[in-house]
C-alpha cells in the first residue's frame, strides 16, 4: 500500500493542525484536497461573497501549488453554497475564469445550510505529479 503524504500551503500548516486535519492528502498520483473557504490570513471569514469565492480559489491554488499542481491538473471539484439559488451567477463568474477552456472538470454543487460562518466552499481532486 502507499503512503500518504500530506499537503499544507505555505504558512497554514499550524491552523490545519490546531483542527486535526491536513490541506489535502496525495496518493497514489491523485491529490485529494479538503474544503478550501474564503478565509483571510487569520481564518476569519471574508464577508463579500464575491470577494469570498475569490479567495477561496486562491486558498485553493495555494494548496496545489504546494503540492505541484494547478487548476489544469482538477479533475473533479465539490463546492458548497449556503444561497445557491442567490450565490450561483458570482460562483459560476469565479468559475469561467479559473476553467475558461475544455476540458472542464467534473463539478457538484451541493447547498448546505451552514460552512461554520462562510458562504461557499470547494473541494477538489487532482492528479499529482510523481510522488
Amino acid at each position: 500500500m502507499k503512503r500518504r503524504n500530506a499537503v499544507f500551503p505555505a504558512n497554514r500548516r499550524a491552523l490545519y493542525e490546531a483542527h486535526g486535519y491536513s490541506a489535502a492528502i496525495a496518493s497514489s498520483g491523485l491529490l485529494f484536497v479538503s474544503g478550501h473557504v474564503g478565509s483571510r490570513s487569520d481564518g476569519s471569514p471574508e464577508p463579500d461573497f464575491a470577494e469570498q469565492v475569490r479567495l477561496a480559489f486562491s486558498n485553493l491554488e495555494t494548496t496545489l501549488v504546494a503540492a505541484g499542481c494547478s487548476f489544469d491538473d482538477i479533475v473533479d471539484v465539490m463546492t458548497f453554497h449556503t444561497d445557491p439559488e442567490n450565490q450561483i451567477e458570482t460562483v459560476m463568474a469565479a468559475k469561467s475564469r479559473i476553467f475558461s477552456k475544455p476540458p472542464y472538470p467534473n463539478w457538484t454543487a451541493v447547498g448546505v445550510n451552514w460552512l461554520a460562518g462562510f458562504d461557499f466552499e470547494i473541494k477538489v481532486i487532482a492528479q499529482t505529479p510523481d510522488w
